[in-house]
């Protein structure tokens, strides 16, 4: 690995030297790649109290009784016990490592609580993602005053960020496989009441053009959702591309059946209520954050240890919504929480710009650079949406997936859990779908009831 960072270093630099590539990184920084760090910038060495291991690889065997096919992978670690819990009692004690979110959550909701187990830093990429990544350290450049990138291609754009808009292009631009299809998702929404509702059920499918070096790149990634639940949604669908480049940002198409039309909806983007869950989150919630960075000032605060939702294959996947998804909370007994590292970045609401949220704290693993907590303030300053990935590593790929998330509401009262696969699982593929299937057509002929 040395061997290459050094040769990728020196054809880096010599593009920066003739002023093709700008080089994001001294010659030192980039040599921490590969010996100190990990190929995707994260401290390879474990913490001083050994509650966080060494990095050796990931996770990338499958264990006993996966099946590809159908897209439900197993817990590795589905016998391993909690090492301690943390709770509204416990909470001063380990507040250090807590997101305010949390905190939040365990002093609002009787009951709430988390399950802490050991650390495996499972994540993992293929061969390509990890050899580009390293070129990108040394060409990868900021545009459109932060909006966007160029000088990157199939690999993490900047794997030693300097400020938070690199940290959260990095998410943005993040490897969860070539292309995801979760073919029965749900998205259930539990009211303050405590009444648990299906707001949508469907067909979910990301994909990522911006890993595949076949192709001229068009496309940063595309994502679509045709609905098949509740009965009045049936038939409905969406689908969004995001560009590469800052200045053009999203597109977005809309079908309803009603019209038989698709329509252009530029609208879906920011805090238009989001559809899928049917309003009560804002479309730039999916997946904590997603769009065009534009509305926000970002600082890259640094890295800290914190607890989240890590390793939840038993979440993930489990059968049974109504045992899952309790009145007030998640059902804490299956939850895996873990100790990593993480990236945290501060939005500020810019002067004159518009949104529901002031402010926004992500935390990005450092591992997989998915977000994986963000705590969401409203126009006074008050904590008011805490948010949860939930990430598995799809060791068949291998790529780490967060698609799973979902915030709690303090203010209004409820939660909710939007692209769930549950039992109908993931299948993740190296490959994209014909790019004829991405098309204002094709959307219409798959609402079509």
């Amino acid at each position: 690995m040395k061997k290459l960072v050094m040769a990728m270093l020196g054809a880096g630099l010599l593009c920066a030297q003739v002023g093709f590539v700008h080089a994001a990184l001294s010659a030192d920084e980039a040599r921490k790649l590969g010996t100190t760090l990990t190929p995707v910038g994260a401290e390879k060495a474990g913490n001083k109290d050994g509650t966080i291991p060494e990095y050796t690889g990931g996770l990338t065997s499958a264990p006993a009784g996966f099946d590809k096919a159908r897209g439900v992978r197993p817990d590795p670690y589905a016998n391993e016990k909690p090492l301690f819990s943390i709770d509204a009692k416990s909470m001063d004690k380990h507040a250090d490592k807590l997101t305010e979110g949390t905190k939040a959550l365990m002093k609002s909701l009787p009951g709430y609580r988390i399950d802490v187990y050991p650390t495996h830093r499972t994540a993992a990429y293929p061969k390509f993602v990890i050899d580009n990544t390293v070129k990108n350290a040394v060409r990868a450049k900021m545009t459109d005053d932060g909006f966007g990138f160029t000088g990157s291609r199939a690999g993490i754009p900047f794997p030693i960020p300097k400020t938070g808009g690199e940290a959260m292009m990095n998410y943005i631009a993040r490897f969860d496989g070539m292309s995801v299809v979760l073919p029965k998702y749900s998205a259930y929404n539990v009211n303050s009441a405590g009444q648990m509702v299906m707001s949508t059920g469907g067909v979910w499918t990301i994909e990522r053009p911006y890993y595949d070096e076949t192709k001229e790149l068009q496309v940063l990634t595309r994502a679509r959702a045709n609905y098949m639940a509740p009965a009045r949604r049936a038939g409905e669908s969406v689908m969004t591309a995001e560009s590469f480049d800052g200045a053009k940002g999203r597109r977005a198409w809309q079908y309803l059946p009603g019209q038989r039309r698709v329509r252009l909806a530029p609208d879906l983007a920011y805090d238009t209520p989001n559809p899928s869950t049917a309003g009560i989150s804002t479309v730039d919630d999916v997946n904590l954050f997603n769009g065009k960075p534009d509305r926000f000032d970002w600082k890259l605060v640094g890295k800290k240890e914190v607890y989240v939702p890590y390793n939840t294959y038993r979440f993930t996947y489990y059968d049974k919504p109504e045992e899952l998804f309790q009145a007030k909370f998640i059902n804490p007994d299956l939850v895996r929480w873990e100790l990593h590292r993480m990236w945290v970045v501060e939005a500020t609401l810019k002067e004159g710009q518009r949104h529901v949220y002031s402010r926004r704290t992500f935390y990005l693993d450092e591992d997989s650079w998915n977000v994986l907590a963000a705590d969401q303030y409203d126009g006074r300053g008050q904590l008011w949406r805490p948010g949860f990935a939930y990430i598995t590593q799809s060791y068949d790929v291998p790529a780490p997936i967060s698609i799973p998330s979902g915030h709690y509401d303090l203010i209004g009262g409820g939660y909710y859990i939007n692209v769930w696969p549950g039992a109908s699982g993931m299948k993740v593929s190296d490959t994209l779908s014909p790019d004829s299937q991405w098309t204002a057509d094709s959307l219409a002929a798959a609402g079509v009831r």
